[in-house]
């Protein structure tokens, strides 16, 4: 027989609640970063929050809750990418879903930089590409970064370094190309 008991939530609880929901657009925005599809994205975000809230009794006083919540989001990926059950097909959105357009009807200039950006973030490694989300796009520091991704600082410097090099070529030649491969690419970037 199942007990039905009601957890009495406690204010500091509910103030918790409140700040994941207010995480919840960026924590969106790395998820698509990460899983770049928004169904799987949407998948990771509620899986993950599902298991901060099951953990919020684990919070301590000076806790970074959006690290926290990044860093739970994370694991959640990595294990999904090493069960199998996640691919990397379709681009990562990196801007609003809503992109300025030009009064004219046409798509603004601005629209096209990003989706350039996007393409060309989308063949990146996906080592690389958690760690320009996170510094440059969601503003952590390379030791927050390190952190959310349990890896040394110079890890991380070394991947947002390799990165910008690698999004600097692509973009340096135009439109990156559709169907470049993230393997060659990665290689380049050692060099």
């Amino acid at each position: 027989m199942s007990s039905n008991r009601i957890k009495h939530i406690t204010p500091r609880e509910e103030t918790l609640r409140q700040e994941i929901i207010s995480f919840l657009p960026r924590l969106r925005r790395f998820a698509r970063s990460l899983a770049r599809e928004p169904d799987r994205a949407d998948d990771l975000v509620q899986a993950g929050c599902q298991r901060a809230l099951e953990r919020l009794d684990q919070v301590r006083e000076g806790t970074r809750l959006d690290s926290w919540l990044y860093r739970i989001i994370y694991t959640r990926w990595i294990d999904k990418v090493r069960r199998g059950k996640t691919r990397t097909a379709n681009l990562v959105v990196l801007t609003n879903e809503y992109a300025p357009v030009a009064a004219d009807g046409q798509v603004g200039k601005d629209l096209a930089i990003a989706l350039d950006i996007k393409k060309a973030l989308g063949t990146l490694p996906a080592e690389h590409h958690a760690a320009i989300m996170l510094v440059s796009v969601e503003g952590y520091s390379y030791e927050e970064a390190a952190s959310i991704l349990d890896v040394p600082v110079g890890t991380v410097a070394s991947r947002v370094a390799r990165g910008r090099t690698m999004l600097g070529r692509l973009l340096a030649h135009g439109r990156p190309p559709a169907l470049q491969s993230s393997e060659r690419l990665a290689g380049e970037g050692a060099k």
